[in-house]
């Protein structure tokens, strides 16, 4: 549609028809043109300010609310809308499960072109304080006091914020008192601009509080710069934090001395403990070093991988490949004693935490660090015919050469766990037209309130009688990708 209609500053009366993944409402003008709307709601109509015009599109943002839509709820959080986190704070949950259960079914049949629906959309019990590693930018203020808070979206400004509602309850106490110890103590903090200073943000990690055992917390201090803080002063923080807050049990320091936005350094100083986070999941014993990946949502978690197991349906002396296989959580929770599992990682820190981890379980194992796809190379792994095969890729999926790898080892089943329906079903097109059919479909809300959604697809191989060739249209795939950018990147300055 043509846009020549439409300015800067235009006032515009929308009926809000559907919404983003990163929490915008879609409208469209009496013309055809659509309009992005930030924090709008699917059912509200609104009059809105346009302060981006673009050649298919236009950003709006709410001028008034004319009538809400039944499923808008008020945000209770005191960062709400300027804090880059949360995006359906202003949605109903039920609503925000709804149409993330949409989005995968939409990929599905508009990516993939393929015959498969969410058969069971997992929601999360509670929406708050679920998140049990939080990372928190510090800067300095124009009269030089630490603030410390998450960055606005697509930015490097910092909101500062009370309590994080979905960030576990303690992270923002013990955020506060790290701000307040830099200051009474006058500890140098990172300048973006000079590239120069000390500090450049507080990192935290926490296990799940039981019953017979409290909430750990493990502590990370990033510096830009060994000199710019004497090891006696990064000791004596050790100690105080570790007085205030009994819970962390490590205390670590990690340098990152890059002008860039990688938020960890690969230098690594252990100030107190033995530097791991320890966990139970899904009844099994797991440690995890802080450069690890592990999910962010611990109840959740266990939910996403008694799905994974169920789909896997492991047999005595059945061969497990577990592929991106982190800490090794994902093969550990499903693997039975008899199971064989190799285990496939990039990440070294990762590799040792899995090889203690499936020792400490009673698991038979082997860990394997590769990159998975130069992984998918090695003649070992199609020596080994796995039974089943597991992956949990990051964001951007397998993609379409791994898929072919994988489908040539010939395992009975395979368990894809995904993050992103749009790689996933790009995925599952190119796995079907390698003779694997999707036969199952569960989502799991692992990150309330935000954009993000985790699926679970059983794919076993396709019999010669149900065949049925598939196409993928990339033009659906470009598409949107070119919404997401049109909705994240290019109105980063107007938003």
């Amino acid at each position: 549609m043509n846009n020549s209609h439409l300015k800067k500053n235009d006032v515009l009366e929308l009926a809000v028809t559907g919404m983003t993944q990163n929490g915008f409402g879609v409208a469209r003008t009496d013309g055809g043109f659509t309009v992005f709307v930030k924090c709008a709601c699917a059912g509200d109509k609104v009059a809105a300010k346009v302060i981006k015009v673009a050649k298919s599109y236009a950003v709006a943002i709410i001028d008034s609310l004319i009538s809400p839509s039944p499923d808008r709820v008020g945000d209770a959080c005191s960062a709400g809308g300027k804090c880059g986190g949360c995006v359906f704070r202003h949605v109903d949950y039920s609503a925000e499960c709804r149409f993330k259960e949409k989005s995968i079914n939409d990929a599905f049949e508009r990516i993939a072109h393929l015959p498969l629906k969410v058969s069971e959309f997992h929601a999360a019990e509670s929406t708050l304080h679920y998140r049990n590693k939080a990372i928190y930018p510090i800067s300095a203020l124009k009269d030089g006091k630490a603030i410390a808070g998450f960055y606005a979206e697509m930015s490097h400004r910092i909101v500062p914020h009370d309590v994080c509602l979905i960030g576990d309850v303690i992270f923002s106490r013990i955020k506060d008192e790290v701000t307040e110890y830099i200051d009474k103590n006058r500890i140098s903090i990172y300048d973006e601009v000079t590239k120069k200073g000390g500090v450049r943000a507080v990192y935290m990690r926490s296990s799940k509080r039981t019953e017979d055992c409290g909430e750990k917390v493990v502590l990370t201090l990033i510096i830009n710069d060994e000199s710019a803080i004497s090891a006696k002063a990064l000791r004596d923080f050790a100690l105080h934090i570790t007085d205030k807050f009994p819970e962390i049990t490590s205390v670590l320091v990690n340098i990152n001395s890059n002008g860039t936005n990688a938020v960890l350094g690969k230098k690594w100083i252990n100030l107190l403990g033995d530097g791991y986070l320890h966990d139970i999941l899904c009844g099994k014993s797991f440690r995890i070093s802080p450069a690890s990946f592990y999910q962010v949502n611990h109840d959740q978690t266990e939910v996403l991988y008694g799905i994974a197991k169920r789909f896997a349906a492991l047999k005595d002396g059945e061969k497990l490949l577990d592929l991106y296989c982190g800490t090794g959580t994902v093969g550990i929770c499903i693997a039975e004693n008899s199971t064989r599992l190799i285990g496939v990682e990039i990440v070294p820190e990762a590799v040792t935490d899995a090889k203690y981890n499936a020792e400490k379980n009673g698991i038979n194992a082997e860990f394997i660090c590769l990159d998975a796809e130069k992984a998918l190379d090695d003649e070992r792994l199609y020596e080994l015919c796995p039974d089943v095969i597991t992956l949990d890729p990051p964001r951007k999926g397998c993609g379409e050469d791994a898929a072919r790898k994988i489908a040539k080892m010939g395992a009975k089943r395979i368990v894809y766990i995904s993050c992103d329906p749009a790689t996933l079903a790009r995925d599952l097109a190119e796995f079907d037209r390698c003779g694997y059919k999707a036969e199952r479909a569960e989502a799991v809300d692992m990150f309330p309130r935000t954009g993000h959604v985790e699926t679970v697809i059983l794919l076993s191989q396709r019999r010669p009688d149900d065949y049925v060739k598939v196409k993928i249209d990339l033009d659906d795939y470009e598409l949107t990708k070119s919404e997401s950018k049109a909705t994240y990147g290019e109105i980063k300055e107007y938003v």
